[in-house]
């Protein structure tokens, strides 16, 4: 076999051009290095026109507050947490025009808990259409295709049969936004469409293990509101997880965990990953439900490094005790 030679079988000319490419490749490795541990993060060009401004969605007249119901019928426990806290009614006015962010990110069928499951978006659309809402808009940016994750999931029956408007992503919903004081969320295209004209923002998320920020609760689904290559933030997890407590205020947030993911999550993939725990969760305090959820993962609020982040910079509190929380068992 003849060996290869650079002087006779590949022209200098070649060769030069080959040692620039590679060179190119790696100092383009090592700038999305350099951008994504810069503290000085420059802002990238998304070509989404003007940044936009995120709504305070919280119902500032309410005094913080967490609700734990115990029981296998969720619309029973989502009903009867909310009651806990005064009622639907209290925060869905007449009028209102509500966003249900859901948890849709896999194309997986609701046994396995991966996504928000499809009995507590109906049950929370009726509700919210009870109380006087005049528009109700079930929405996510799924990982895989979001037609086929809304309609495996079985969110997209559940959403058009109680009334609601079911909104997928597409390219031109989207928009540059920018936290203020933040590292990670500069200019970066958040899904706004599903906001413009809503006055009310309810976030629907299960409890679920995740093997890089160690759970998945409400704080950790606004992740479905970012565009672009959000896996960019998987590297500094916990951080961009405080980013999202404090980018997104809602009205409530609703955990569900009724069955629990306890383990490969946070896609799971077989009913050995799914514990049933009988808890639904309501809470005005996004921090305070996901303190309280972690012992549905055999966990405590400690363990989470997000958490405590997020409490430290504003986004509420991990001491859920402090709010005096309602429990009942049905």
């Amino acid at each position: 076999m003849q060996s290869r030679d650079f002087s006779t079988n590949t022209s200098r000319r070649e060769f030069l051009a080959r040692c620039a490419k590679a060179g190119i490749t790696a100092a383009a490795a090592g700038a999305v290095g350099y951008w994504f541990y810069d503290p000085t993060v420059p802002e990238p060009d998304t070509g989404l026109g003007s940044e936009v401004f995120l709504a305070d969605f919280s119902a500032a007249d309410v005094q913080p507050a967490i609700s734990v119901v115990h029981g296998n019928d969720r619309k029973r426990t989502v009903t009867r947490a909310l009651e806990a806290l005064g009622g639907i009614e209290t925060f869905i006015k007449s009028g209102d025009r509500v966003v249900l962010k859901v948890n849709a990110a896999f194309a997986s069928p609701p046994s396995l808990s991966a996504t928000t499951h499809p009995e507590l978006v109906s049950e929370v659309t009726r509700l919210c259409y009870k109380a006087g809402a005049s528009k109700v808009t079930v929405t996510d940016n799924p990982i895989n295709d979001p037609a086929s994750c809304f309609a495996l999931t079985g969110i997209e029956r559940a959403a058009r049969s109680a009334g609601a408007r079911l909104l997928l992503p597409q390219e031109t919903y989207f928009r540059p936004y920018s936290l203020p004081g933040g590292r990670l969320i500069r200019q970066w295209p958040v899904l706004f469409e599903p906001f413009k004209e809503a006055n009310r923002l309810i976030g629907l998320a299960p409890v679920k293990d995740h093997h890089r920020s160690g759970a998945s609760m409400t704080m950790k689904n606004w992740y479905g509101l970012l565009g672009g290559p959000r896996n960019l933030f998987h590297q500094d997890i916990h951080n961009i997880i405080k980013e999202l407590a404090l980018m997104v205020k809602p009205t409530l947030v609703i955990l569900d965990g009724t069955d629990t993911m306890v383990s490969n999550g946070p896609t799971g993939g077989s009913l050995s990953d799914v514990k049933p725990t009988h808890t639904m969760i309501v809470s005005t305090d996004q921090v305070a439900a996901d303190a309280r959820g972690t012992a549905l993962l055999g966990k405590k609020p400690h363990d989470l490094p997000h958490i405590a982040k997020a409490a430290a910079a504003g986004a509420g509190t991990a001491d859920y005790l402090s709010l005096s929380p309602v429990e009942i068992t049905l």
